[in-house]
């Protein structure tokens, strides 16, 4: 059987197009296919993400969808957390400019708000959190960072979110300016994904 253990699909919660991307690239290639919200024959109603904390957004929205599918679902609450900040944007790291959600403004929002702050204490990381739910058991998560800094300005045209402001560590250039490829390499969403998949081959195996 082709997957991981005996995950042949998987549902992802979510309608954001690059964070699907980014889950069919690293999941697709080890022969489990991506669905997300709008790939599925029902209505998914919007869910409110009133979480304090990444685990237990993640939580809500695996746990609402998967009890309507009927079938494994993950769902990831990902954000950038800044030290200078005090952590935010962190869980409001989508919407920190306000709704509409602006990438742009978001970005833009932080560099203004750290404006006066000096290269040594512009440190950040990117963060991930993947919730599973499946029908009848509990819910497990599984944590990815990617740490680095804050750039002065935004450069770069690939990615989305914050990444024409991030520098991961080891680099020189801004998450947005490496290819899909390099960044799927080092992203806090490829660290926790890494770690569900060896959860699912050790554990699905049978």
């Amino acid at each position: 059987m082709e997957g991981i253990g005996q995950v042949e699909r998987i549902i992802i919660a979510s309608r954001n197009k690059g964070k699907i991307n980014e889950f069919k690239k690293l999941f697709e290639k080890e022969g489990v296919t991506v669905l997300s919200l709008d790939d599925l024959d029902m209505t998914i109603p919007e869910i409110e993400e009133t979480g304090a904390t990444f685990h237990e957004n993640a939580k809500i929205k695996a746990e609402t969808v998967a009890s309507i599918v009927n079938e494994p679902v993950i769902a990831d609450d990902s954000g950038l957390v800044v030290d200078a900040l005090n952590g935010r944007p962190g869980v409001y790291s989508a919407r920190y400019a306000g709704e509409p959600t602006d990438d742009v403004k978001n970005y833009e929002k932080v560099l203004d708000e750290l404006e006066a702050v000096e290269e040594k204490n512009r440190t950040a990381r990117f963060v991930a959190v993947l919730a599973l739910s499946r029908p009848g058991e509990e819910t497990l998560f599984f944590e990815g960072k990617c740490e680095g800094k804050i750039a002065y300005e935004p450069k770069g045209e690939h990615g989305f979110g914050y990444d024409p402001i991030f520098i991961p560590d080891g680099y020189d250039v801004t998450m947005a300016q490496l290819t899909e490829d390099e960044k799927n390499k080092i992203s806090h969403r490829f660290h926790a994904l890494e770690r569900l998949k060896k959860w699912l081959t050790k554990n699905l195996n049978s």
